[in-house]
């Protein structure tokens, strides 16, 4: 491909773009497709001779997106947004363009200084305390990681590998494998999957304690078992708290959480994957309490900041604590500024050696967007899920099970399990809108995101309308159920309603 027909593929990629996100609210969120429906429309080698770009986006237009769930739609109310945005869209581009790696400062001075710069920037903006920033005097700074679950791991293996080297200064006795096998870290049973996958990486149990009734994860919680454990001749290692739990977006007490790690030596992280972008609302401010007493935090900017995916960014009190454990050098990364000054070699904050130029999409979205226009779009994801929790609240068949946080509302059908979960199934088979259920103390309920570019107040009296029209037409089947005593005859059933029956027995048992 040369230069001209590089041109020709870059504009007609980009008009590709421009209608896919313009027209995006024409498409079902979810995919009518079966399993191998993608592979089955695609050859089983390479392409021996080079085809055309045309025929590539033919083929993406015809086979790629029918079997896409369009997470930039606004009707994509699943998990948490996962947002881009036209200057993120341009980063990417000049990130594969440029093409560098950015592992060392010399491999890329700027692709370093640049990501330096914008991680300041982000906690100022975010109102993170000043020992987090690389312009301060001290050890701390920030980094940006692939996803949250990358700095949690980060954070686990660090914390685990600090204890061990305590350890055994202090009690030569021990061997490491005796001492790793008494660690034992901590968080609540309302926290990501990826927490808990982090323990079994690090070979280190993570025991998930029980959240309060308002699913909120406290000192007193924690300080029981830390008591258990240290009496049964465990080692305490790190407490992973969260600001934004998946389930509720609920928030753990910081504040009580950082005075039992203080006391028991305990390094105490902080996954705000999703609520951290609100710690730029001055209307938030109440997030940030106790974060100036935390050892690491991480918040998603492929969340509320319209950064695309993979972008999470990390702080830490200390880095040292983190490059001591990730340090492995050879004569080929060495250089000769290194150690020399402030501006760090980021292969020491992370898992992989290899890291790519993220700061640039980031600085590029900042740029464009301005931090007024980042404040709006946090603003109007707020005041959104408040428009969809009115209309929950107003209809006498519904309930909240948590209080709307941000930009999630978690609420469900009154009575039985199985009429949520039928009405998910319902929803889910005409795709139109796209919720995933959650559960609290056998409780069973729907979680809808506000998600999308740029969602309207439309896009959530659309959604509602969904949603209660299903209901609607569920209780219906069931009102016609009792009055003929009998659900025998099925397939007249479905022909007087013309509807789809769903079968409650088959859903719990997915």
């Amino acid at each position: 491909m040369d230069f001209d027909e590089f041109r020709e593929f870059g504009h007609a990629s980009i008009e590709f773009i421009i209608n896919y996100i313009k027209n995006i609210r024409e498409r079902n969120v979810l995919p009518s497709v079966e399993p191998h429906s993608v592979v089955n429309q695609l050859p089983r080698e390479i392409p021996e001779q080079a085809e055309s770009w045309r025929a590539v986006l033919e083929d993406l237009e015809h086979i790629i997106l029918p079997g896409l769930t369009h997470w930039q739609s606004p009707y994509f109310n699943a998990f948490y947004p996962s947002s881009t945005s036209a200057g993120s869209i341009i980063g990417e581009l000049l990130i594969a363009g440029i093409g560098v790696l950015g592992f060392s400062w010399i491999c890329s001075p700027a692709c370093t200084e640049l990501e330096v710069v914008v991680m300041d920037w982000l906690a100022k903006f975010l109102k993170l305390p000043e020992h987090f920033l690389h312009a301060t005097e001290g050890p701390g700074g920030g980094v940006i990681q692939g996803s949250a679950s990358e700095a949690v791991l980060v954070a686990v293996l660090a914390a685990r590998e600090q204890v061990v080297c305590r350890v055994r200064a202090s009690h030569p006795e021990l061997s490491e494998s005796d001492i790793r096998g008494k660690l034992v870290a901590y968080s609540s049973d309302q926290s990501n999957s990826c927490i808990e996958k982090a323990g079994v990486l690090a070979a280190m149990p993570i025991k998930l304690l029980p959240a309060g009734e308002d699913l909120i994860l406290r000192g007193a919680a924690l300080r029981s078992a830390i008591e258990q454990d240290v009496t049964a001749g465990l080692i305490p290692v790190i407490c992973i708290a969260t600001l934004g739990t998946t389930g509720t977006c609920a928030y753990d007490d910081v504040d009580s959480l950082a005075t039992v790690c203080e006391q028991y030596n305990v390094w105490l992280h902080v996954d705000a994957a999703y609520a951290g972008g609100a710690f730029a609302l001055d209307e938030c401010s109440e997030l940030r309490r106790g974060l100036e007493r935390v050892d690491s935090l991480n918040f998603n900017l492929h969340k509320f900041m319209l950064v695309n995916f993979d972008c999470s960014a990390m702080w830490l009190r200390d880095a040292n604590k983190v490059v001591d454990s990730f340090n492995v050098d050879r004569i080929y990364l060495k250089h000769k500024y290194e150690g020399q000054t402030q501006i760090p070699d980021f292969r020491h904050w992370q898992i992989p050696l290899g890291r790519r130029f993220r700061a640039l999409k980031v600085w590029i979205t900042f740029r464009t967007l301005g931090a007024e226009g980042l404040r709006a779009h946090v603003r109007k994801h707020i005041e959104l899920a408040k428009k969809f929790e009115v209309f929950v609240l107003a209809d006498a068949r519904f309930e909240l099970v948590a209080p709307r946080a941000l930009g999630l509302v978690c609420f469900r059908a009154k009575g039985e399990n199985e009429i949520t979960a039928q009405l998910l199934q319902r929803l889910m088979e005409r795709k139109k809108i796209y919720m995933v259920k959650a559960e609290h103390r056998g409780q069973l309920f729907l979680r809808f995101a506000v998600c999308g570019m740029d969602p309207k107040p439309s896009d959530i009296e659309f959604a509602w309308t969904e949603i209660g029209t299903q209901l609607t037409a569920l209780l219906a089947e069931q009102e016609h159920l009792a009055a003929v005593g009998k659900a025998g005859d099925v397939t007249e059933l479905t022909q007087q309603f013309g509807l789809q029956l769903t079968n409650g027995t088959n859903e719990k048992s997915q």
